[in-house]
């Protein structure tokens, strides 16, 4: 049973065309504080699962429910994408300004709030602030992949949906950078669901896993 508060999809089939349904999810029941990894491998239709959650796309069939809504409001999802949607030709700052700017319907937000500190904050989090005017194509894969992760972390979501966003990090930063995001969704009782090819890495991470096989979603046991 789901908390009201929380992500439920019913009976769905997510894709892009109702001929060539991707994914089939028939109970998929997450509460706040939880940690769901979703496994399985390419082309399985993970991420149009988080896409799905997203509220970017919408579900051929059945229902989803993202904290009582049949999409997410404003500023509730941060979402860290695999192939990031950086703007590569601005500034580390003003891609997480786009985070702070997403949680709030009022486009002079930024010029009349602490926003510059909260970027400055977030980018301290994952240990990029030194780089925060450096435009964002001088980075390292991995540099980009953590101001993704700052600028989803800046709206304070309610629930983080992460695709593969500990790709490209060094042993070093990705654990510290894991142990930022799982410290946010404990402290602030978030909902977090990732995508993890690395089963060993999403049975540290997550509370709960899922399996993608056979177009088909599915809760597994962790051992």
């Amino acid at each position: 049973m789901v908390d009201k508060l929380g992500i439920s999809v019913t009976n769905a089939i997510i894709g892009y065309n109702r001929k060539k349904p991707i994914l089939a999810v028939k109970s998929f029941h997450i509460n706040p504080g939880d940690i769901v990894a979703i496994n399985g491998a390419s082309g399985i239709g993970k991420t149009t699962l988080l896409r799905t959650l997203a509220g970017l796309i919408r579900p051929l069939h059945g229902e989803v429910s993202i904290f009582g809504n049949r999409k997410p409001r404003r500023g509730t999802v941060g979402y860290i994408p695999q192939r990031l949607g950086l703007l590569r030709h601005s500034s580390v700052y003003h891609n997480v300004l786009l985070g702070v700017l997403a949680g709030h319907t009022n486009p002079w937000f930024p010029y009349f709030s602490n926003s510059k500190l909260m970027i400055k904050s977030s980018l301290e989090l994952v240990g990029i602030s030194e780089k925060i005017w450096s435009p964002v194509r001088e980075l390292s894969g991995g540099q980009q992949r953590r101001v993704a992760i700052a600028r989803a972390l800046v709206q304070n979501p309610k629930m983080i949906l992460a695709d593969e966003f500990l790709a490209e990090l060094d042993d070093e930063t990705l654990s510290k950078v894991m142990g930022v995001v799982l410290d946010f969704v404990k402290e602030n009782n978030a909902i977090m669901i990732l995508v993890e090819h690395n089963l060993e890495r999403a049975k540290i991470m997550a509370n709960r896993i899922f399996t993608a096989e056979d177009g088909t979603l599915f809760e597994t046991e962790l051992r």
